[in-house]
């Protein structure tokens, strides 16, 4: 488990006032110095207590004075990194702003003067606590991947998040895109899948860092978080078009039209079962080979519709089983009806060219159908407008 890098907190001491004097009325034989009591000595308090031990993380350190004047406080991880904190000078009060580390143990340091400038130090110890169940985060993509502008991030956690803690998760989420910024928006899929998408496409060519910071998270009664950070890319944007009535697919790389390629898809008939759907899709895996098995979709062998096919160059997007694919068998009907069970069927040729152009986040809108996309449908994150999407935060207003 990493360590969370911090910020050191560091107050400046105040300068001590100088010790008052007088002078005899008449002035002869100069002064006389004034008697003042000796100051008593600043006293500072550390909570929690000197070696407690299985203390939260995100129970704040508290370090107080009285009868003086903070000059310094830090906290520091058994790695040496810091912890930082504000001071509320009315109560003499330092409190630690970030949360701690699970299972890490912390130095506490503190000097504060009292009134006639002499030192008081304290030092004490606190070890965090070690969980004994933690929420791990599958992230998709992984890092060092390149993906298309239509890729949505999905972190998907192993054991539930409470509602009431999924608005902590979501603070501790960051994702930062560069060399331009974007504006964007996490939205809870389930209680165990959150996805985030941009306010738009992703900028092609863009860096994207995400830190999950959910180590000091109790992210359900017993459960606590950890912390990943993943870095990956985009590439160029690949956005192609199916016209399902036309029965073609056009193909743009950063707005370019590459290639237009005749297609079939998804047949009438069989009570509509089979109709390709219309909606954004996103380009989910790229396979060689594939066997297409109708089992797969509730289409046992005894239904006169059963299929089971090897495919080559087989596009996924949709989990209901909607692929880009060769289909040499269907080429006469292809760019003139409609005669697949729902996937996109072209000429090896062309699917190979387009299994060799395309990678997975790459976008294909599908126009033409009655039958739109369902929710949660594959990568679906771009059938909504972003203000729907945004209602799907647990930070939304």
């Amino acid at each position: 488990m990493r360590r969370r890098t911090l910020v050191a907190a560091l107050l400046t001491a105040a300068a001590a006032p100088a010790v008052a004097g007088c002078q005899s009325k008449s002035g002869a034989e100069g002064t006389t110095p004034a008697s003042t009591p000796d100051a008593a000595p600043a006293r500072i308090t550390v909570s929690p207590a000197n070696a407690a031990l299985d203390v939260r993380p995100d129970a704040p350190v508290t370090v107080t004075v009285t009868d003086g004047e903070l000059t310094e406080v830090t906290v520091t991880a058994a790695d040496g990194t810091t912890v930082p904190g504000t001071l509320d000078e009315p109560s003499g009060t330092w409190t630690s702003s970030a949360g701690l580390t699970v299972g890490t143990a912390y130095s506490v340091h503190a000097v504060a003067t009292d009134r006639s400038g002499r030192p008081t130090t304290q030092d004490s110890t606190l070890t965090t606590l070690t969980p004994t169940q933690t929420a791990f985060p599958a992230v998709a993509p992984l890092s060092g991947k390149e993906v298309g502008v239509g890729m949505p991030i999905i972190v998907t956690f192993d054991a539930p998040i409470a509602d009431d803690r999924r608005s902590a998760v979501e603070q501790n989420l960051t994702v930062t895109a560069s060399p331009q910024a974007v504006e964007g928006s996490w939205n809870w899929r389930s209680d165990t899948k959150v996805e985030f998408r941009p306010a738009d496409y992703w900028p092609a060519r863009s860096a994207v860092h995400l830190d999950i910071d959910l180590g000091g998270i109790e992210v359900s009664p017993g459960v606590w978080g950890t912390t990943r950070d993943i870095d990956f890319t985009i590439g160029s944007a690949m956005v192609s078009t199916v016209d399902i009535a036309a029965h073609t697919l056009t193909v743009t790389r950063d707005g370019e039209v590459l290639r237009t390629i005749p297609v079939t898809l998804g047949q009438s008939g069989s009570g509509g079962k089979f109709v390709t759907r219309s909606g954004t899709k996103v380009i989910m895996s790229l396979e060689e080979s594939r066997e297409m098995n109708s089992e797969t979709t509730g289409i046992g062998q005894d239904d006169p519709d059963y299929y089971n096919v090897d495919v080559k160059y087989a596009l996924r997007i949709t989990n209901s089983g909607e692929f880009l694919h060769a289909a040499p068998w269907s080429v006469s009907s292809q760019g003139r009806a409609n005669v697949s069970h729902g996937c996109t069927g072209m000429s090896t040729e062309d699917a190979k060219w387009m299994y060799d152009h395309s990678k997975v986040g790459d976008v294909v809108v599908y126009t033409g159908s009655d039958r739109g996309i369902e929710p949660g449908n594959g990568f679906n994150v771009w059938n909504e407008t972003y203000e729907q999407w945004q209602q799907g935060s647990a930070l939304r207003a």
